[in-house]
């Protein structure tokens, strides 16, 4: 079970950390936890929830998880208890070494809102570990004349526990001649030492073998043995020395390998083979030997392998000078390792947001650390990030970083970022690390449909078919996805009028639009409706657009004959005096169109006549008139049939016949009336009472025909405004051309023209341009009773 231990920092300095370290919601509180090495996985070391009080619902929520500096899972965090577990035996010796206490730093580190919590876990030993020599034979040459009471210093074993588990004693096998003497060293290692007890004869016995035992202070204890050998030697009286007893270099951890480093140098005065000295390292450790290595007849020392500031930076060896007659004499050598830069800063990367939504306020895109395994200059580090990004860096705790949105993001503005986040040292040269992180914008539906116009304008041909494509529409949306995935849809139009729905229909992706009947432009030329275009967001965006749809007009109705009418149960006759000069207006010819343009532009010849030499025709406005002087030979009554044609493709026309009857003596009652004979008096009065009679006619007809027009005009304008009847437009000029669908009649036949006859005192009367406009949509039946008129009335149109 894990042993909760109390902070160690002040409570002052914990408030003033707290102060400055608010905005990140960090936490430097640091709780001490411990547990034994070598100890199984899936331990409980705590319980955070206890600890840090947090409930279990802010485990999963806020994505809590344990971070060590080493960026190795030696815990894991259970988020449905909220216990903290080991992931794996731990070996303190890997962890720490001789390094004691053994402690792992960890964070505790909470999102949405950021926040961390300092621990600490103490990796205690345990007796894992048995003493061992590294040489498995020690031979010791001694002379025959050592005086009783020489020590004998001997390599020592190694134990990488610590405390009471490490090396505690020495023990040598019973022998008459030595006992272990244990030493303790400046480095707080012990040391054993042999001691003479008596004295040696190399005759008697030249050499011992004792076994040397080192023993621990675990429970149980440990131990480990080497086999001394000791070789009794004649006399040697004088000792090997160095000149001094300190020795220190300086070298770079970029030292190749095989480089020299220094020479040893002993003296023994001594001459023969007790005068030669050899070199070896003495009491060197196993990572000593590893690195170093010493030409035991130069006293040479070379480099083995290559150094690493980062792990150690000074060795200290003990040299040993041995003559041949066994003396020997120890100096120390000093090897201070020189930092240089060459470990680049490291990140590590705890957290990674890799889709943002935009218009959100700040949001934690990394949480990461830093570490430079130099010293100095060397390990002194700066981070940043581009500064053209909207993005920006937060210090929380030492070497812990959140990398931040410093504004809302646009992902119209921009759909994706590439982050680089630089750790630049100040080493010579400067050494940095780089990351890069991409992050997405997520979308949101923040943009309305845009339509390419405003108002589109689409024209078709009357008498369509069903189902005709009439053209599109088209939007479009800056959002992304299902935001940008646009629906068309009809909205009824601005104007009143019939409704947009029952005419056209709308694909609701493409937006094209289709006719749903086929349109009639005399009833109906031109039309509005409102399109809509709404996205599929949540919730939905959407704009509208106008559509003005102009139905073409198609050549789709013949001229109608207006005069003479030729539905009457009697034909109509016009009366042509005989003495009428060339050029006399007999009648004219008044027919509309209800088609416009060149559809509704008639023209006018002649068919069919009695004496085709004495009639023509105005190809433009119907007008018949003489084209030579009567004579007694022509016939009294004629009859011309004339062609009404308009100019559509392919043209419709209409035929008419026009009765014409000579008479003597019509329309001259200003002349002086001749003497008449007694026997034709009863004529005369018979003219007299036919001209009132069709006097009476062409009042009734023209009456009719006023009453009509007037009422239709009232019913079309009170559609139009709810202010009743209104004016009528000015009168068409006497002199008339085709403009427009009503053939003769002005404005596209919404006026009847009047009949001009000639100047002369046998001219024939015409109706004046008194009508109004007449909508386009005018009834065959509307003209079917408009009376007969002819030019023999009398009315004068001065």
């Amino acid at each position: 079970m894990g042993i909760r231990e109390a902070p160690t920092l002040q409570k002052r300095q914990v408030l003033l950390f707290f102060v400055l370290l608010g905005l990140s919601h960090a936490s430097t509180e640091s709780v001490r936890y411990s547990v034994s090495e070598e100890t199984e996985t899936g331990f409980v070391v705590a319980n955070l929830l206890k600890d840090f009080s947090l409930g279990v619902e802010d485990l999963s929520s806020r994505e809590a998880r344990v971070v060590s500096d080493d960026n190795k899972k030696h815990l894991r965090l259970d988020l449905l208890t909220g216990d903290l577990l080991l992931n794996e035996k731990l070996d303190r010796e890997e962890l720490c070494g001789s390094t004691e206490p053994c402690v792992l730093h960890l964070q505790v580190v909470l999102e949405n809102p950021l926040q961390f919590f300092q621990a600490e876990l103490h990796v205690k030993d345990i007796n894992d570990n048995s003493p061992a020599f590294l040489d498995k034979e020690i031979i010791l040459r001694i002379s025959e004349s050592t005086p009783i009471g020489t020590t004998f210093p001997m390599e020592s074993a190694e134990d990488v526990d610590i405390g009471k588990n490490s090396l505690q004693n020495y023990t040598i096998s019973p022998n008459s001649h030595f006992h272990i003497k244990v030493r303790n060293n400046v480095d707080g290692k012990i040391y054993p030492e042999l001691l003479l007890d008596s004295a040696l004869d190399h005759e008697k016995q030249s050499e011992l073998r004792l076994t040397l035992t080192a023993l621990d202070g675990g429970s149980p204890p440990r131990s480990g043995t080497t086999l001394v050998l000791v070789e009794v030697l004649d006399i040697n009286d004088n000792a090997p020395k160095f000149a001094q007893s300190l020795y220190e270099v300086q070298v770079p951890e970029d030292t190749p390998i095989g480089s020299w480093i220094i020479t040893m140098s002993a003296k023994d005065l001594d001459a023969g083979n007790h005068g030669k000295i050899s070199y070896t390292f003495f009491h060197a450790s196993e990572g000593i030997r590893k690195t170093f290595e010493m030409d035991s007849l130069s006293g040479e020392v070379h480099l083995k392998s290559a150094l690493d500031f980062e792990l150690v930076q000074s060795y200290g060896i003990t040299v040993q000078a041995t003559d041949g007659g066994g003396l020997s004499e120890e100096c120390t050598l000093r090897v201070d390792v020189l930092d240089v830069n060459d470990n680049p800063p490291e990140i590590t990367m705890s957290s990674v947001t890799k889709t943002i939504k935009e218009n959100a306020p700040e949001t934690l895109v990394a949480l990461f650390s830093v570490r430079d395994r130099d010293a100095g200059d060397n390990g002194r580090m700066v981070c940043s990030v581009e500064e053209d990004l909207p993005f920006i860096l937060k210090p929380t705790v030492k070497n812990f970083y959140t990398l931040v949105t410093e504004r809302p993001l646009d992902r119209e503005e921009r759909e994706e970022y590439n982050i680089t986040i630089s750790v630049t040292d100040a080493g010579s040269p400067r050494l940095r690390t780089q990351h890069t992180l991409a992050v997405r914008v997520a979308d949101e539906n923040d943009n309305a449909p845009e339509f390419t116009q405003a108002c589109y304008t689409l024209r078709v041909r009357e008498n369509n078919s069903p189902a005709l494509a009439l053209g599109s529409v088209r939007a479009t949306d800056r959002d992304a996805g299902s935001n940008a995935q646009l629906s068309y849809s009809l909205l009824a139009g601005p104007q009143p009028g019939p409704d947009a729905a029952a005419l056209v229909s709308i694909d609701a992706d493409s937006g094209q639009l289709f006719a749903l009947r086929p349109l009639d432009y005399e009833a109906l030329p031109a039309f509005e409706l409102r399109v809509r275009a709404a996205d599929r967001g949540a919730p939905p965006r959407s704009s509208q657009a106008r559509v003005r749809v102009q139905v073409l007009d198609a050549n789709d109705h013949a001229p109608r004959v207006l005069y003479p009418p030729q539905n009457a149960s009697a034909p109509c006759t016009e009366l042509l005096p005989r003495a009428a000069e060339p050029g006399y207006l007999v009648s004219k010819v008044v027919a509309v169109d209800r088609d416009s343009g060149q559809n509704a532009w008639l023209s006018f010849r002649l068919l069919q006549a009695t004496e085709p030499g004495l009639w023509g025709v105005a190809p433009h406005n119907g007008e018949v008139r003489t084209a030579r002087p009567l004579s007694e030979r022509d016939a009294p009554r004629h009859r011309l049939l004339l062609l009404v044609q308009d100019h559509g493709e392919p043209p419709r026309s209409a035929s008419v016949a026009l009765h014409v009857l000579l008479v003597d003596g019509f329309s001259q009652a200003h002349l002086p009336p001749p003497a008449a004979p007694p026997e034709r008096a009863q004529p005369d009065r018979l003219a007299a009472s036919l001209l009132v009679a069709l006097a009476a006619l062409a009042a009734l007809g023209l009456a009719a025909l006023l009453l009509f027009v007037a009422g239709r005009l009232c019913r079309r304008r009170g559609a139009r405004s709810r202010g009743g009847c209104a004016l009528p437009d000015p009168p068409f000029p006497a002199r008339l051309l085709d403009a427009g669908p009503a053939g003769t009649l002005a404005r596209g036949g919404r006026h009847l023209g009047a009949l001009r006859g000639a100047t002369g005192a046998t001219e024939v009367n015409s109706l004046k341009p008194i009508f109004p406009n007449l909508s386009p949509q005018i009834p065959g039946n509307e003209i079917e009773g408009a009376p007969s008129f002819r030019n023999s009335l009398g009315f004068n149109s001065q």
